[in-house]
């Protein structure tokens, strides 16, 4: 299974909608091991993280509409220490590959924030 991200928004009658993906986006945010390997990993814990970490209990991340620009403040700490949250390489990919694919992930986190604050809406990661 793989960790998806959508976008959501809040409707009149304050039920949750998830937004459809644009067809020139990507809702992957990883493979479900990322949960405790990256993003709830004790390195991202060390950041300081408080959205991530969220993802190794098993939970899903909300990010509410008010909350999005301290989420996407988050996604850039993570992504100014990605070196050092990227776990070790293992036998079928290099470190710098790893690096890579976590790099891509979290870019379509950040681009899912960056669409749920245009609309006014918030973030799920799941």
């Amino acid at each position: 299974m793989s960790l998806c991200v959508d976008v959501y928004v809040v409707g009149e009658d304050d039920q949750m909608r998830v937004l459809d993906v644009p067809a020139s986006a990507s809702d992957l945010a990883g493979f479900e091991s990322w949960r405790t390997t990256v993003w709830g990993s004790d390195a991202v814990r060390a950041l300081g993280a408080r959205f991530f970490p969220a993802l190794a209990t098993g939970e899903l991340v909300t990010v509410a509409p008010d909350e999005v620009d301290e989420f996407l403040g988050e996604c850039a700490l993570i992504r100014r220490n990605l070196e050092h949250v990227t776990p070790a390489a293992d036998s079928t990919q290099s470190h710098a590959t790893h690096v890579q694919q976590i790099s891509q992930r979290l870019k379509n986190i950040e681009d899912a924030a960056e669409r749920a604050k245009a609309v006014a809406g918030g973030v799920l990661i799941w």
